[in-house]
């Protein structure tokens, strides 16, 4: 490849062997660590002991670059600023490829080389990120190098390659710098396996490319901000200031720009088709009118000169960052240890105590309702009865006056005592309702209802009621014999023959006449009539004796064993639910007690790990300010823990 005649074209040698602060290159033995590796071990182990091993990964890829003695160069910018134009001035080759319709789709990376080579690297991983050139690839596709812009450029490049390497004899790069040239920024210029900003964490240094045509743009002060916070060394190149009549004032108002976000930058004016002009002419004039030696001065003095100092300004703002990721969540878990905040444990034990509270008042309420509603039982049982055996006597009484009990009884026996058994079944019946009415509705006073809470057996052995009805008893009935009719009828028809027999002896007639015997005759049927009528009622009467006495031993005996029953339940009901109670309330004392001991128990690991917190913030605190001495300002939230811990 052709150098640049007539003016210089290498860069002055710094004299460092090793850019990042490990002088020499022999063992081990005689380097010296440079003062920001313990502070980003210190931060690596930090990260693995809060779990984030994610980010101790990435610090540990940023230490190993850090330590690599080739100092990386990462040429940023959007689409047609000119930063592989500018890559291809710097080291005076075509490295790259340009051209108005021609896109960078592949990372180039250009280092230095005793024999220029080019190659297309196809790694296992597929990664987006740009990698060591040192790095294993799976396939590395050797290239012609006067082919590689046209291969790195949209229309002759695969995608399933990750980066093209190119190496040049040059001075510059001889220094140990390594440029790598990244596809474009914008959105509409990433590619499905590329994404240039992946590549900050590996980069020493950043140059950013923006043209003179206007001002810093909005997405180009976001890109700024994303790279300084990653890697604060940036250099800000202005190019094609050939073309631009008012590239100074476009300067100036960068710089504004800069400064207004306070932003650290060095801005630099470049024209790379002057600095490729001049390469072929020999014009050092034109040369120094390009704005090149000014870039190349700026890249020896601050990258090269001062590799150490950007390998420990970018230590310190990463071990800043990863110390604020650290700190955010420690921050946000005291937060949560507020003791104004109500834990779970707190609940549960409110919630044992709301408990334990409705479970007494449900006690007292579960006994006044048995008690109410078996008193309401016993006597709605009772009068139910008695309105049943009042119909039976009624119509037994109806019975008895239209018929002679003496050729009814057995009839009227047997009706009777059905009667009263089936009244005595539906009113037994219905206490069986009632009883299971009364169970249900004390049991939904507990709080956890359901069927099987309800007793068994609860009116077991009560069956047997029913089969001690007594027989009733057949009353004394008199019967009328005949020789009573015959005596009946003489005490009547004397009568009668005497009476007639005199008021005839009036007319003449003796004292026995016809007349006289047809009225003894007349008057002895009479009586034995009337004897009849007053045998039947007597006899009636006294059936219907039997009967009020048979119901009234009946109602008796039958409420007697009703309310014995009705107390009975009551009993075996009040046992049922004072024992379930007392074990409700055994239950719920034993959470309560639980609750108050994970109460306790959550108190004092929150009050430890509040503890826990405060330490790991302290020591995240004394990391960071070690991280400040190095070169970083304290980020916002470190500074907010450093000053909580503090008060």
């Amino acid at each position: 490849m052709p150098a640049v005649t007539g003016f210089p074209t290498t860069v002055r040698e710094t004299g460092h062997l090793c850019p990042h602060g490990l002088t020499g290159h022999g063992t081990l033995g005689r380097m010296t660590a440079p003062p920001w590796l313990d502070v980003l071990d210190e931060t690596v182990e930090a990260c693995a002991t809060h779990g984030r091993a994610d980010l101790a990964h990435r610090l540990r890829q940023k230490r190993a670059r850090l330590l690599d003695p080739q100092l990386r160069v990462l040429v940023l910018g959007e689409a047609n600023q000119g930063k592989s134009q500018l890559v291809n001035a710097l080291v005076n080759a075509p490295v790259c490829a340009v051209g108005d319709d021609t896109t960078t789709t592949v990372p180039t990376v250009v280092q230095h080389a005793d024999s220029p080579f080019a190659a297309l690297v196809r790694t296992a991983a597929g990664a987006g990120a740009v990698v060591r050139p040192s790095e294993a690839a799976t396939e590395r596709v050797p290239v012609p190098i006067d082919e590689i812009a046209a291969k790195v450029s949209g229309r002759g490049v695969a995608g399933e390659f990750v980066r093209a390497e190119v190496g040049v004899p040059r001075q510059l790069l001889a220094s140990g710098l390594t440029f790598i040239d990244t596809p474009s920024t914008s959105a509409l210029h990433v590619t499905r396996t590329v994404r240039p900003l992946a590549a900050l964490t590996q980069a020493d240094a950043v140059l950013l490319v923006s043209d003179a045509t206007q001002e810093l743009s909005s997405t180009e002060l976001d890109l700024i901000r994303q790279v300084v916070a990653v890697c604060p060394n940036l250099i800000l190149a202005v190019t094609k200031t050939d073309i631009a009549p008012g590239w100074r004032r476009v300067v100036q108002r960068n710089h504004a720009l800069l400064t207004q976000a306070r932003v650290a930058a060095r801005l630099v004016a470049v024209s790379a088709a002057l600095r490729l002009r001049a390469a072929r002419t020999g014009d050092k004039a034109l040369n120094t009118e390009s704005g090149f030696p000014e870039l190349i001065a700026c890249l020896q003095q601050h990258v090269v000169a001062k590799a150490d100092q950007l390998a420990q300004r970018t230590a310190a703002v990463t071990v800043c960052t990863a110390v604020e990721q650290l700190v955010a969540p420690l921050q946000a878990e005291l937060t949560a240890q507020d003791p104004g905040q109500t834990s779970d444990a707190i609940a549960r034990l409110h919630q044992a105590q709301r408990r334990a509270e409705e479970l007494r008042r449900r006690s007292a309420r579960w006994q006044h309702v048995l008690a109410d509603n078996m008193a309401d039982l016993a006597v709605d049982i009772e009068y139910d009865l008695r309105d049943r055996t009042r119909r039976i006597l009624r119509e037994s009484e109806r019975v008895l006056d239209r018929a002679d009990p003496a050729v009814i009884w057995d009839t009227f026996k047997d009706w009777l005592e059905d009667s009263l058994a089936e009244a005595a079944e539906a009113n037994f019946a219905w206490l069986v309702e009632r009883c299971q009415w009364v169970a249900r509705k004390v049991a939904v006073n507990f709080p956890a209802y359901r069927d099987g809470m309800l007793p068994d057996g609860l009116l077991a052995g009560t069956e047997e009621v029913l089969s001690h009805l007594s027989e009733l008893e057949r009353p004394p009935i008199e019967r009328f014999t005949i020789s009573q009719k015959v005596f009946t009828v003489l005490r009547g028809s004397y009568g009668g023959v005497l009476m007639f027999g005199l008021v005839t002896s009036l007319a003449g007639m003796p004292l026995i006449n016809a007349i006289s015997l047809g009225a003894g005759a007349l008057f002895g049927g009479k009586s034995v009539h009337d004897e009849s009528e007053a045998r039947l009622k007597r006899r009636q009467a006294a059936a219907k004796t039997a009967a009020q006495r048979y119901v009234d031993d009946f109602f008796l005996a039958f409420s007697k064993d009703c309310k014995d029953i009705a107390r009975q339940v009551q009993r075996r009901l009040r046992d049922h639910f004072t024992v379930l109670a007392e074990e409700l309330q055994e239950t719920v004392t034993e959470s309560a007690r639980s609750a108050k001991r994970a109460v306790q128990s959550d108190v004092t690991e929150r009050e430890a790990r509040k503890r826990e917190i405060k330490r790991e913030l302290e020591r995240l605190v004394v990391l960071h300010r070690k991280a400040q001495l190095l070169a970083a300002p304290a980020k916002p939230a470190v500074a907010a823990a450093a000053r909580e811990i503090t008060a």
